[in-house]
């Protein structure tokens, strides 16, 4: 029982100075996955639009964008672009790329924000294939423009039904928030391997770990399906009175 209590306490006093405010490694870990989720869906809108476009000047660069993203494993990213821009010359010999990618932080939200904006396009570019005709007829009788469809049909109608997808997509975000430590970023992981370093009791520093990553995992779940039954109420099969 003691060496759990000093596992807990070691956790509650695991701090990071960042930019003059005191954060834990639980707070970077939702940092990370708030910004780089927010980032990934802003851009995957636009993207997945062009996704799904006729022209294939607009949608191959998107594909080709997707396909290296989706392709290639999240670590592997975070190195490249931690480790492997940096070392180029050209990145240090410009003031703002050296002030932004001799930054871990930085460079785990950019290559978090990307991976997750390619899975999202993807999704999102499915949701709006999946789209039904008939509400695109509708659009066009009532003289909607491509883009006022776009606006008010098709994409509302792709994200709501884009849900269940997309919030696996979230979770396996979270999931992916331990690889952060490779960019010397102190998230959870590393309170946990601090823990263990100065306990040696792996099973109760790392299960600790293990236990706030699934109470974070359910609160995500909670509120997705929250949104589910709100903005998919439609497709729901109607009760017998």
């Amino acid at each position: 029982m003691n060496g759990f209590i000093d596992i807990v306490d070691t956790y509650w006093k695991a701090y990071l100075w960042t930019d003059g405010y005191k954060l834990s490694g639980l707070v970077i870990t939702l940092w990370l996955l708030a910004i780089s989720v927010f980032l990934g869906f802003i851009l995957s809108i636009p993207l997945s639009v062009a996704r799904v476009s006729k022209n294939k000047w607009v949608s191959k660069p998107v594909w080709f964008y997707t396909y290296i993203f989706r392709g290639t494993p999240l670590y592997v990213q975070l190195l490249l672009i931690y480790s492997g821009l940096y070392s180029l010359d050209v990145v240090r010999n410009v003031d703002v790329l050296n002030s932004f990618f001799k930054e871990g932080m930085n460079c785990t939200i950019l290559a978090f924000a990307l991976n997750t904006c390619a899975y999202t396009t993807e999704i999102f570019a499915g949701a709006i294939k999946a789209t039904p005709y008939g509400e695109i007829e509708a659009a066009r009788a009532y003289g909607m423009t491509k883009f006022t469809a776009y606006r008010r049909i098709i994409l509302p109608s792709a994200l709501r039904r884009a849900l269940p997808a997309y919030s696996n997509e979230v979770i396996f975000m979270l999931h992916s928030t331990p690889i952060a430590f490779s960019a010397t970023v102190p998230d959870l992981l590393k309170v946990a391997r601090d823990a263990n370093a100065a306990t040696y009791r792996s099973f109760e520093a790392f299960g600790l770990a293990a236990l706030i990553y699934l109470c974070i995992t359910f609160s995500l779940v909670w509120v997705f399906r929250r949104a589910e039954r709100r903005w998919l109420a439609y497709l729901q099969p109607r009760r017998a009175k």
